[in-house]
């Protein structure tokens, strides 16, 4: 491993150099908020190119990835909050801090043992904060409201399992999907519709919320299938979507070969191109 990072360091003073008073009018302007949504935006293409396996465009996305964390340095360094040093020094003790059973006398023998060594160290730093802190801060107050909606779902389970707040085994989280989903079919029958089979506005309204939120307590619980068994439900959902983007592309290209626009066939020749696209292995 090399000891020193010539390249990183003259990136920090490329960014410096940006944001000094003869750099660049926009760079100069940004600030904190103004390209936050970079930061997500970044982070997500370069997920794209991890997962397409495509490890050239992984090191241009990561070099994107790195710009906005070295651009929001400098403008905290400019604003006096904090700098890139700072960052670093601050991640490197957290890490040796987060793994005892490297760094320390703990013992973790898998992964699994690993990140309940993990949340362990982490309720430990939190106890230690809300020592000083006004109030006690909530234990799942660290997962984000803006994370998508499954990896929530996994991040705030894991973190109440850590405190003992889970179920025994996977059989019964399974038992409480198969709950869910009954209680989401009822849910659904209760429905009133018209004549045409449609929901009523008028009478609908409180029932299709209910069955909204059926759905939400269902999906939550699949989640935690796959947190027993040690999957990422995101992950998980992203291969399925690019799965069923692979499958619709070879049902436009077949469409296209029999000359008949996609949005013209009907119910049986749709299910029957997806049956191929099956087949085909995709």
């Amino acid at each position: 491993m090399p000891e020193t990072h010539p390249a990183f360091d003259a990136f920090v003073a490329t960014i410096a150099a940006l944001r000094a008073p003869d750099g660049c009018p926009w760079d100069r302007e940004q600030t904190h908020l103004s390209i936050a949504s970079h930061m997500i935006e970044e982070a997500y293409e370069a997920v794209d190119a991890l997962e397409a396996g495509d490890v050239r465009h992984l090191r241009e996305e990561l070099g994107d990835v790195l710009l906005q964390v070295v651009l929001q340095c400098q403008i905290a360094a400019d604003a006096g909050e904090f700098t890139i040093d700072d960052v670093c020094r601050d991640i490197d003790e957290k890490m040796i801090r987060r793994h005892p059973h490297v760094f320390g006398d703990a013992a973790a023998q898998d992964a699994n043992e690993v990140l309940d060594l993990w949340d362990k160290v982490k309720l430990t730093e939190r106890a230690a904060a809300s020592e000083t802190a006004s109030c006690d801060a909530s234990l799942l107050e660290s997962v984000p409201k803006s994370f998508p909606a499954l990896m929530q779902a996994q991040k705030l389970s894991r973190k109440a399992a850590s405190v003992g707040f889970d179920w025994q085994d996977i059989d019964e989280v399974r038992d409480k999907v198969f709950e869910e989903m009954a209680e989401l079919q009822a849910a659904y029958a209760a429905v009133p519709t018209s004549s045409d089979g449609k929901v009523s506005k008028e009478e609908g309204g409180a029932f299709v919320r209910s069955v909204e939120a059926e759905l939400g307590d269902a999906l939550f619980s699949m989640v935690n299938v796959g947190r027993k068994m040690g999957l990422d439900a995101e992950a998980a959902l992203r291969a399925t979507c690019e799965k069923f983007r692979r499958r619709w592309a070879f049902m436009e290209g077949a469409a296209a070969g029999m000359d008949i626009p996609i949005d013209h066939m009907d119910q049986a020749q749709l299910e029957e191109l997806w049956d191929a696209a099956k087949l085909a292995g995709l």
